[in-house]
């Protein structure tokens, strides 16, 4: 689907158009729509940003206790999962941060009966898809394990495992997703913040028991998980049934589970490709080890593992930035509040841009010391600084790349968003990797990362001169090519 012919409520390409120089009235079902944007935008991510780093304290705490408990085999064996996992989670996200897109602009714009219906449909989608990956994996993933696991049976045995427990609790991750998305574009970020961090303590004290206590390693740390996730949305479920909110519970049986899911996932494409592109280049960095590496195979699997932890953890407080800014300046699209789109925008930015700044310096200075924090093998925190520092190299353009892809997506401009967000994983790196294996041996297949990163940097500079020159006098960053919404 084109920009062009994108359902929203922006300005057209030319003409005086009343609906674009007087905005719309604000909803009463959106907070997004007054006050200081600044203030907005900081009271919606900052609560974001704590679910976010609350889930990546998960992920570290996980590596630490399978590392340090279990065994450098372990780290192995999660890596090598890591794939399918990115893949389920890009699942997740194409269901969840599709209805988002359109539920910001549905509240935004007054449309609790539109909203209602929505949030009906994006259960029956993420039962349906859920379910289909549980039989997709259960066909194919155990042969898949085989194929991509090292020459040691201890850990292709702990990945199936893994992944086993892992997809088979999909549709707890998947209904989680719905419900936390929802309750963040109600503006009820803050209470998503307190419940995530009641949810991660839980879950860091299950594997505690489940891996340390009981033993059970890898099948405990995948156990944990999805109990914590089951927690974490009968809670949300539980305070939705409680009080007055613009999507009500009963929307569920009011509503039928089925149909428009064509556009939930039109809209959700271009950001869950980008976590599919995760996978494609974290298996094709796999692949090459495994081609190259020879004895050496499951400890540089190990290391890279420890190192998509640590950078996984330092994306989510992006994540947050770049959710916060679909969420509010969806709706304020959707109120054709053009101005504050603009103003949350260059917030975003340059917050992501500060960040990113201060990461890169922090990863590069540290490089050689973080391997051990997670495990005892000296030969894999070698391995894991020799990775860490050309992966790090650029690392300063991820956040405002991130940033303006997601306000592309809250307007309803999924191309511009797949160009931000499919280069880099889908051709960039994965080119770069098998031509750098190839040409220069494995371990120089980690500076693909940053050189993808400086590609990815011209596409977005060739973006926004683009966008800067459709802006229309009344604001909307890029948005004078597009249509009223219907």
């Amino acid at each position: 689907m084109s920009a062009g012919h994108s359902r929203d409520t922006c300005a057209r390409p030319k003409g005086p158009s009343p609906s674009v120089a007087r905005p719309a009235t604000p909803s009463p079902d959106s907070p997004f729509l007054t006050g200081s944007p600044g203030r907005v935008f900081i009271a919606t991510a900052l609560p974001m940003t704590v679910v976010m780093a609350m889930n990546g304290l998960l992920s570290i705490a996980d590596a630490v206790f399978l590392g340090r408990f279990v065994g450098a085999d372990a780290m192995a064996a999660v890596s090598l999962a890591f794939p399918v996992i990115m893949l389920a989670i890009a699942l997740s996200t194409l269901v969840s941060g599709g209805m988002s897109s359109l539920l910001a602009r549905h509240l935004g714009a007054g449309g609790r009966t539109e909203a209602e219906a929505l949030f009906a449909r994006t259960h029956g989608l993420s039962l349906c898809v859920s379910l289909a990956l549980i039989a997709a994996f259960f066909t194919v993933g155990p042969r898949l394990v085989a194929v991509t696991a090292p020459e040691a049976p201890p850990v292709a045995d702990m990945a199936r495992i893994y992944l086993a427990i892992t997809i088979l609790g999909t549709p707890v991750q998947f209904l989680l997703a719905v419900h936390a998305d929802t309750w963040r574009n109600e503006g009820r970020a803050g209470l998503v913040a307190a419940l995530s961090v009641i949810v991660t303590l839980a879950n860091i004290a299950l594997n505690a028991l489940l891996v340390i206590g009981l033993g059970l390693g890898v099948a405990g740390a995948a156990a944990g998980t999805v109990l914590a996730q089951a927690l974490g949305l009968a809670l949300l479920v539980g305070l939705r049934l409680r009080g007055s909110h613009p999507v009500r519970l009963a929307a569920l049986w009011r509503n039928r589970w089925h149909g428009g899911w064509s556009r939930i996932l039109a809209l959700g494409a271009p950001v869950s490709l980008g976590f599919v592109g995760i996978a494609l280049v974290s298996a094709t960095a796999i692949a090459a080890v495994r081609a190259s590496a020879g004895d050496d195979t499951a400890a540089v699997i190990a290391a890279y593992g420890i190192v998509t932890r640590l950078f996984g953890f330092a994306f989510l407080p992006l994540m947050a930035l770049a959710l916060s800014t679909q969420s509010i300046v969806g709706a304020n699209a959707g109120a054709r509040q053009h101005r504050r789109c603009d103003q949350v925008l260059r917030l975003a930015l340059a917050i992501a841009l500060a960040y990113c700044l201060g990461l890169e310096a922090l990863c590069l200075g540290n490089a050689d010391a973080v391997g051990g924090f997670f495990v005892g093998d000296r030969q894999v925190i070698g391995l894991t600084g020799a990775i860490l520092r050309p992966m790090a190299g650029l690392y300063v353009l991820t956040g405002p790349v991130l940033v303006l892809a997601f306000y592309f997506q809250g307007v309803g401009q999924p191309l511009r968003a797949a160009a931000l967000t499919l280069v880099k994983p889908f051709l960039l790196v994965p080119v770069l990797i098998t031509a750098l294996a190839t040409f220069r041996g494995s371990a120089s297949i980690w500076y693909a990362f940053p050189l993808a990163d400086a590609a990815v940097g011209l596409v977005a500079a060739a973006i926004l001169v683009d966008a800067w020159r459709r802006t229309p006098a009344t604001g909307g960053f890029g948005l004078a090519t597009q249509g009223r919404a219907a």
